[in-house]
């Protein structure tokens, strides 16, 4: 890339960077970030407070530790003053004829013209002849010493506490979270991303955590802080005390707007490097699409002008922000110098001590720190509820219904199903199903087809009560499926998707998913059963080879057969097979098709597919079309019928199928492997017609 083109890119760069003075930062841009803002601070703020409520007690008590510490605290530097007052004394006193009474020494000062000199001996507690009293300065430096010892201790066991009433609280909390994600309808995880939901049981919680243990406690012994430091000061000298607090608001103006500005970049620059990480990770990703069509110049363009525009954010948001503390910290030295300088001025008047101006400094300088403490406590506290906020938003989420438990089932059933009169639909406005009948016999195998959009899934879903009806009921076994609870249900059936997931663990751990009391011997014999033991024999590990990163080390194929495998183990009385064999080859769909031939025998099945040559063997087909069953037969009697399911069947063919061989076709004298389809495997393992 040129230097000029650089330069042209990096002032354009600069140009889109520039943020108008009334942006605004879209919380929702962040995806897993946790969120920045609250939408209802106060309500979630009390809300967040609220979680701490069975831990009043212990809470209670670490606020009474910070009340402790503070006070300690802030007393220390008084009685530190009086030490400096000790020493001061001394060493005036030891000058001073002893035995003469100060009151005379004063009055000779004055007859002398040295009013200064006098008002400051007539302001100290000296005793004219007298040096150090070293035994009274040991004894306020020992006290000094056991104040800070045990603040410190305080702080120590207030930090030990909360540390813990935090952790019962972030686990009470996760402990919520993961009970109100088991009783929330599918239909609540169809309308969000995933990596939104995750997000808030993961990272939100973590802010939340974070902004209680540090924000939470930092924030209560600042504010104390800030309060027990401003009632000493005022009772040293509340003419000192008002002007140490003239360098609150020039702080506030300084925070406030130059720490707003800065907000705005530092979000401006995440998001820059939100775009740059993105851009990486598809070149890293689609590097050999890259180079195929020979496109690394535009990549590395379009890198270096993403780059740009980070380079920019980030500096100004870095030197933006890093105006801040100098700022503060100059008006923080500009009080300290007025009040040192007024300090003297009231010491050689008589007015102060120097151990009390001695102990003035010091508040002064320690009241700045509580206060920037709780400016970045804020932002965290504002991070963590808003954050909160966005748990309490799951929390809140409207559940499915209450199980039932009127009925149950016997450990093994005949898989009887019956729909009578169904009726569904997602939304109100747009009905799905509509009066929809249907009996499936026991050990009888129904293959549903039809185009997207039919209701094919959704018609399976309602038989595993991921949704509920809206009229009409369901009858397995002659029981309503409602008066059954879903953990009931669900033991009785087997599905295997159309996406072969599997967990991370061994391949042995995987297949024992499906019934978790099974034995070694009859892992291996549901593998053999469907297929799996032949590829499993082949792995150095065998049944103990570890699967990562959903099974990457697989293939597709394998995957799947995987799947099969554990819902055979289950043993379930009713079977469902979602789109089993789309997302593997010809070759390994003949396998995958041998495995579910073995794995619905002797029960009542569900096949939804889209290839119609996995279900030519089927009992019975339901040719659907917008919620409604348009044609119901074997496969040679609805393509005898050439209708919805033999326009369908041409289509998926289309010439493979031709006017000569239909009769043929509908007859079945024509093998499969002629038109192109994929033969059933039968359990003699040869291919079926």
């Amino acid at each position: 890339m040129a230097k000029s083109d650089r330069k042209s890119a990096k002032k354009a760069a600069v140009e889109e960077f520039e943020l108008p003075d009334d942006y605004q930062p879209d919380n929702d841009d962040w995806g897993g970030q946790p969120a920045k803002k609250a939408k209802h601070f106060w309500p979630a703020a009390k809300r967040l407070v609220g979680l701490l409520a069975p831990e009043k007690w212990l809470f209670s008590l670490v606020v009474l530790l910070v009340i402790g510490s503070v006070v300690l605290t802030v007393i220390a530097p008084k009685i530190l003053g009086q030490a400096m007052d000790v020493i001061f004394n001394g060493i005036l006193g030891k000058d001073l004829p002893a035995g003469v009474p100060l009151d005379q020494i004063v009055a000779a000062a004055r007859a002398a013209g040295e009013d200064s000199y006098a008002d400051m001996l007539e302001g100290s507690q000296l005793v004219p002849g007298e040096g150090i009293d070293f035994a009274r300065l040991g004894q306020l430096i020992l006290i000094v010493l056991g104040l800070y010892l045990v603040a410190s201790f305080l702080m120590w066991l207030q930090g030990f506490l909360l540390n813990k009433l935090v952790m019962r609280v972030v686990y009470t909390l996760r402990q919520d979270i993961e009970a109100k994600i088991n009783r929330l309808p599918l239909s609540f995880f169809d309308g969000r991303q995933r990596g939104d939901v995750l997000s808030r049981v993961t990272n939100d919680v973590d802010n939340i955590q974070q902004a209680l243990q540090q924000a939470l406690s930092q924030l209560v012994q600042s504010l104390l802080m800030v309060i027990g430091i401003t009632a000493m000061m005022f009772a040293v000298s509340w003419q000192l005390a008002l002007l140490a607090l003239v360098a609150l608001p020039l702080s506030g103006i300084i925070a406030g707007v130059v720490g707003v500005r800065a907000q705005k970049l530092f979000v401006a620059q995440w998001k820059y490097t939100g775009d740059l990480n993105g851009h990486i990770e598809e070149s890293f990703t689609g590097h050999e699409l890259v180079r195929i069509f020979n496109r690394d110049t535009e990549m590395t363009e379009e890198f270096d002008r993403r780059n740009e525009g980070l380079f920019s954010a980030a500096y100004r948001a870095q030197a933006l922000s890093g105006t801040i503390m100098p700022a503060m910290q100059f008006v923080q030295y500009l009080s300290y110098v007025l009040i040192a300088v007024a300090g003297a001025l009231r010491v050689t008047a008589g007015q102060m001590t120097l151990g009390d101006v001695t102990a003035f400094i010091q508040y002064s300088r320690e009241f700045a720190q509580p206060i920037g403490e709780m400016a970045g406590m804020a932002n965290m506290l504002q991070s963590g509820v808003a954050s909160a906020e966005r748990t309490f938003e799951l929390l809140d989420a409207d559940e499915q219904d209450p199980d039932t438990e009127e009925a149950s089932l016997p450990d093994r059933t005949d898989g009887h199903v019956v729909f009578e009169d169904v009726s569904f639909s997602y939304d109100p406005e747009q009905p799905l199903i509509e009066h929809l009948s249907l009996e499936a016999s026991p050990g009888q195998t129904v293959a549903i087809v039809g185009p997207t959009g039919a209701g094919k899934t959704t018609l399976v879903n309602l038989v595993m009560r991921f949704y509920e009806l809206n009229s009409g009921r369901i009858l397995l076994d002659g029981i309503d499926i409602t008066q059954l609870s879903r953990a009931e249900l669900r033991g009785h059936v087997g599905m295997v998707l159309q996406d072969a997931w599997l967990f991370e663990g061994t391949i042995r751990e995987n297949i024992r998913y499906g019934r978790l009391d099974a034995s070694d011997d009859e892992v291996v014999a549901a593998a053999q059963a469907t297929m799996v033991d032949r590829f499993v024999r082949q792995l150095p590990e065998g049944y103990d080879t570890v699967i990562t990163e959903n099974g990457s080390s697989l293939s597709a194929g394998e995957r799947q057969l995987l799947t099969i495998a554990r819902a055979f183990i289950a043993q379930p009385s009713l079977l469902i097979l979602d789109e089993a064999t789309s997302s593997v080859d010809t070759r390994t769909e003949v396998l995958v098709q041998q495995a579910m031939s073995a794995l619905r025998t002797d029960r009542t099945s569900f096949v939804i597919a889209h290839r119609l040559s996995t279900i030519r063997d089927a009992d019975m087909i339901l040719m659907m079309e917008r919620g409604h069953i348009v044609e119901q037969g074997s496969h040679v009697e609805l393509l005898e019928r050439r209708g919805a399911y033999y326009a369908l069947y041409q289509a998926q063919f289309a010439g493979e199928v031709d006017e000569a061989h239909a009769e043929e076709l509908l007859t079945g004298a024509v093998p499969v492997a002629t038109t192109g389809a994929v033969p059933v495997v039968g359990e003699s393992g040869e291919a079926g017609q």
